[in-house]
């Protein structure tokens, strides 16, 4: 089927709006018409990286209608209403463990822009393969293949074109938080930056009846939201004893992925406090032993969440008052991916979400 899809075919130049072919969902596939995509930081990392296949499809936070079903599904019917998340196999030991996020196959899986096999299941209009596959879904676009595995089923009454972040970004805070880190009650806990992942670990603390939440950013305006949100306390990232204005705290959340951040991260750590890392980013991180004693580092992915169980709990929490994540979300058209991708980079916006059928 022909749909529409925002295409990035040099990795230094901007997307490009282009009609694609669509290949029917095959084994274990569905196919999804695209109600919501939110942009996270993950979907322009990757200009970094010009090895991966091009022309390449992004969007990993998508939500949508069903539309149609390969042979094998049964969990999903045309017509629900779903949130897609990331893809995973279901049958090795770490899937089978309760751990997805872990997949054997989760690079492969989710940032190859591929099929397992290889394949891509899309066409440009001159019959060139595009990859489409990203995070299992490519939801920038009017329509994404995803897979039984990675969608999940939400009530009809929802707004749908609301809850397509809680896919990655804000199950990727919330998780770090509430699963990961487990989080205990009357904790202190330093959260360094605060776009949508780092406010979703702020409100997901303040569920965990964390005593102390420290939201640390450069922009004000993002501290000033995470004070509303449920942070306690607001640092200026630039705060030349930033360690000292933090002091020390039972947990730490970093999602710049700035070495020297990460590494102020573990500083504030109280022996056997425990530091979890999400970001993305570059340059090398260096504990010195000193700093390290008595304290734990984590890498945590996907906030070790298992989509089907946690988004539900998620939206229930939505439901309640309790995780205002829509407070994040300014909304954008298909075709104006660019200026969301560039009021995304400069703190304009903290979590675009486009709407492909606006």
């Amino acid at each position: 089927m022909r749909i529409q899809a925002a295409i990035l075919r040099d990795p230094a130049k901007p997307f490009v709006i282009e009609d694609v072919e669509l290949d029917e969902p095959g084994l274990g596939e569905v196919l999804v018409r695209v109600v919501g995509a939110g942009m996270c930081h993950t979907d322009v990392l990757y200009r970094m990286f010009p090895e991966l296949a091009m022309p390449m499809v992004f969007g990993h936070e998508g939500s949508g209608v069903v539309e149609a079903v390969g042979p094998g599904v049964t969990r999903v019917k045309p017509g629900d209403h779903v949130v897609m998340s990331y893809d995973s196999c279901g049958w090795c030991a770490q899937c089978l463990a309760g751990t997805p996020p872990y997949c054997d196959e989760f690079m492969a899986r989710n940032v190859s822009g591929l099929r397992i096999d290889g394949t891509t299941g899309t066409t440009d209009l001159a019959g060139e393969q595009v990859a489409a596959r990203w995070f299992g879904q490519s939801s920038f676009a009017t329509h994404a293949i995803a897979t039984e595995r990675n969608v999940v089923a939400v009530d009809a009454a929802l707004p749908l074109e609301t809850l397509g972040p809680l896919g990655c970004g804000l199950q990727t805070g919330a998780g770090s938080v509430l699963i990961a880190m487990g989080v205990r009650p009357a904790s202190s806990i330093a959260v360094f930056g605060t776009g949508a992942v780092g406010l979703a670990a702020v409100m997901a603390a303040r569920v965990a009846g964390a005593a102390e939440i420290i939201a640390v950013d450069l922009h004000p305006a993002r501290r000033e939201l995470a004070l509303e949100l449920g942070a306690t306390r607001a640092i200026d990232g630039a705060d030349p004893d930033l360690a000292g204005a933090v002091g020390q705290v039972d947990y730490s959340f970093d999602t710049t992925g700035v070495p020297a951040v990460m590494s102020t991260a573990v500083g504030v750590l109280r022996p056997g406090g425990l530091c979890g890392l999400v970001g993305a980013g570059g340059g090398e991180l260096t504990l010195q032993p000193e700093l390290c004693a008595g304290r734990n580092v984590r890498y945590i992915l996907e906030g070790e969440a298992v989509p089907q169980l946690f988004i539900p709990q998620l939206i229930t929490l939505w439901e309640q008052g309790r995780f205002p994540f829509e407070r994040l979300i300014r909304t954008y058209r298909l075709d104006q991916i660019n200026d969301a991708e560039r009021d995304s980079a400069d703190g304009t916006t903290i979590k675009p979400v486009l709407l492909p059928g606006a």
